[in-house]
């Protein structure tokens, strides 16, 4: 399966981004997903993952009660809803999918595709 992202922008403090990642090879369906992001310097991070029933979500203590994941397995697409964002938030946001048998999974070692990456950048 291949993945895109878009939505990456620059934004101001306390705004909101919605950031797509869509799939083509095959279909979500069958895939846990997920988003992760790498800020310079830094390692990569987990953010947020979803199961393949939508139902399961998990999320990063930092960005709990301000994102929320989602997907839509009939556009073969997957969604990051940021909302009062921080500088902290500057980074790239990768989605990523599994075909591990966890609904949510949140290392990125277990994760079989990856999109190429979308810059997010918080100005305070």
């Amino acid at each position: 399966v291949q993945l895109v992202e878009s939505g990456g922008d620059l934004v101001q403090a306390g705004g909101s981004l919605r950031l797509s990642c869509a799939a083509s090879g095959d279909t979500l369906d069958d895939y846990a997903l997920g988003w992760f992001r790498q800020a310079p310097g830094k390692e990569r991070e987990f953010v947020a993952a979803i199961s393949r029933s939508g139902i399961t979500v998990r999320y990063a203590d930092s960005v709990k009660g301000r994102f929320t994941i989602s997907r839509e397995n009939a556009k073969n697409t997957v969604c990051l809803q940021m909302n009062s964002v921080k500088p902290e938030d500057t980074a790239v946001y990768y989605c990523a999918a599994t075909d591990r048998a966890s609904p949510t999974v949140t290392t990125d070692y277990d994760y079989d595709y990856w999109g190429q990456g979308t810059q997010v950048t918080v100005s305070s």
